[in-house]
């Protein structure tokens, strides 16, 4: 090619990459917010199993009948209050009275028959099993586990407990009762009212075009956000402020509202915030962190917890005074020290933070350091002469998993236990893969619960007979110590004195954690990011979500969009 060729084409190359959104040259206006994944569906009706990447979109346009204070208690939200009563027939009935001044962005008010069509939405959709604690729900999901026609379908939905008394008074009937209910509600958005008035009668095809293309002001919101483009090649998600909704951040003086919000992903995130181009980064990597100093720098303790686990079905592990001599055998304090900022190390499963969580006394019946009991107890342990593999997930991560991993096969050694660390890409396939024998193919593994919903229930639904938690310990004493797990928490969640719950998810805990040692829990784990200092109000929250709902501008913020050639 020619000099003067090359010139012009060059020239072409820059003005093209220039104009070029989705490469990311483009300016945007507004606070740009880096995160780890775009959504899969603005839809919170009919959501998505990988939901945990739709909950900040969700959670800064829509709401809750609930919401949670910072204690985590329930209160008020879309409800201005309710009442709970005992049908007949032993089922917790919620009348929930709507406040007169929430309206979608649209200015059109929001109603109980919104909640009504949402609900039955969400029964149809792909999260649909989040619903199975409403009266007539299992019908539902048992006609479209089988195929059953249509109208069979609806007629069941018209059945089940959910239903509007009035424009703003919205009864709600459970199969049977359930602690936690309220809790859920203020997190888990296929229980969002959704917009009846935009989509009943609506094809399936129109109901799709109206959450994958925003446009003309929808879909609609009843947060402080609401989405006014999708980006899905440049991904970007773009929010813009809603002046209609009944739910502002809470300004102090001299801070406005951010008009305008970019959520995007880059996977230069952290040299883009370094470089002034970006406003909030998560620190997802344990190894930065621990040499980061920055004055940006925040932490957000989460309603989390890591934790060790046991194969139960391989031997010596299918022995439970085995696995808690493991369980005295670790210095959790050591384990973690110098890994990272700060360690909320613990021996419990559920975090202090959340509501009903062990009492100190509780947590003192349950497994804990001592190296020298520890010591005598696997002394000539049958079975533990050769080496336990030890399978953790590899990457880079804001735990530091496999510097854990390694840690734990030095204390293990310190009582005779040697371990190999495996770390795997594949951790959950592996996890799960069975020898030709029939039990899982690993010994020990690592890995990190984190709550959906504030209340103690969450931590233990994955340890349920039905639970993902790959340990085996279904088979453990022919069922009856899960069996016997499982009758606390059904009368944990069915317990309307607090008090007796707590004791009951106690007595549950200790099963799991003590009596057993299925798990050993590490410590608490807490999210790290940075962010201006003139942003105020951009954080995460407990369940490790972006929080978008009390941002605002500080007093010496000017909105305005970046010189050009200055966006990310």
């Amino acid at each position: 090619m020619a000099p003067r060729a090359r010139i012009g084409w060059y020239s072409l190359v820059l003005v093209v990459a220039a104009a070029c959104g989705p490469c990311g040259f483009q300016p945007e206006p507004g606070v740009k917010v880096v995160v780890p994944a775009m959504p899969t569906t603005l839809d919170w009706s009919h959501s998505d199993p990988t939901s945990w990447v739709n909950f900040p979109v969700m959670l800064a346009t829509q709401k809750g009948l609930t919401s949670l204070g910072p204690d985590h208690a329930v209160r008020p939200g879309l409800a201005e209050r309710w009442e709970r009563e005992s049908d007949a027939a032993g089922h917790d009935v919620y009348t929930f009275h709507l406040r007169p001044d929430v309206n979608w962005s649209d200015g059109s008010p929001v109603t109980a028959r919104d909640f009504v069509f949402g609900w039955h939405r969400a029964l149809r959709g792909r999260e649909r099993g989040e619903m199975a604690d409403l009266e007539g729900a299992e019908e539902v999901l048992a006609l479209q586990e089988r195929g059953a026609p249509a109208a069979e379908v609806q007629a069941a939905l018209a059945r089940v407990g959910v239903e509007a008394l009035d424009a703003r008074t919205l009864r709600v009937t459970l199969d049977r009762p359930r602690s936690y209910f309220l809790a859920r509600l203020a997190n888990v958005y296929p229980f969002f009212p959704a917009p009846s008035a935009d989509l009943e009668g609506q094809s399936d095809e129109a109901v799709r075009d109206y959450f994958d293309r925003p446009r003309d002001g929808r879909p609609l919101a009843i947060g402080p956000y609401r989405v006014e483009r999708w980006d899905r090649a440049g991904e970007r998600v773009r929010l813009v402020y809603n002046p209609r909704t009944a739910f502002p951040p809470p300004l102090g003086p001299g801070e406005t509202p951010a008009p305008v919000l970019t959520l995007m992903k880059s996977e230069i995130g952290p040299a883009l915030y370094e470089r002034g181009r970006v406003d909030f980064v998560f620190v997802d990597s344990a190894a930065a962190l621990r040499g980061m100093r920055a004055a940006d720098l925040k932490r957000e303790p989460l309603l989390s917890t890591y934790f060790l686990a046991f194969n139960t079905e391989r031997p010596p592990l299918d022995r439970p005074e085995v696995r808690r001599a493991l369980a005295r055998a670790l210095d959790r304090d050591a384990l973690l020290a110098g890994l990272l900022p700060a360690a909320r190390t613990t021996n419990v499963l559920l975090p202090p933070e959340l509501p009903a969580a062990a009492t100190p006394e509780q947590a003192a019946r349950l497994p804990r350091y001592e190296p020298e009991r520890a010591k005598a107890e696997l002394q000539g342990v049958k079975g533990l002469d050769r080496p336990l593999r030890l399978v953790v997930k590899a990457g880079d991560s804001f735990v530091p998993e496999e510097a854990l991993a390694e840690r734990i096969a030095t204390q293990l050694a310190r009582v005779g236990v040697q371990v190999v660390v495996d770390s795997r890409s594949d951790f959950s396939a592996e996890v799960a893969r069975r020898t030709p024998q029939g039990p899982r193919a690993y010994d020990l593994q690592l890995r990190r619960l984190g709550a959906d919903y504030a209340h103690p229930n969450t931590f233990f639904t994955l340890f349920e007979k039905q639970g993902n938690h790959q340990t085996g310990w279904e088979t453990q004493g022919g069922g009856e110590p899960m069996q016997r797990f499982e009758q606390l928490l059904e009368a944990a969640d069915g317990e309307a004195d607090a008090g007796h719950a707590r004791e009951l998810y106690a007595r549950a805990q200790e099963v799991l954690v003590g009596e057993q040692a299925v798990i050993v829990p590490l410590y608490h784990p807490d999210r790290y990011f940075r962010v201006r200092a003139r942003l105020h109000g951009l954080d995460v929250d407990p369940f490790n979500f972006l929080a978008l709902r009390a941002l605002r501008l500080g007093p010496a913020e000017a909105p305005a969009a970046p010189a050009e050639g200055q966006g990310p």
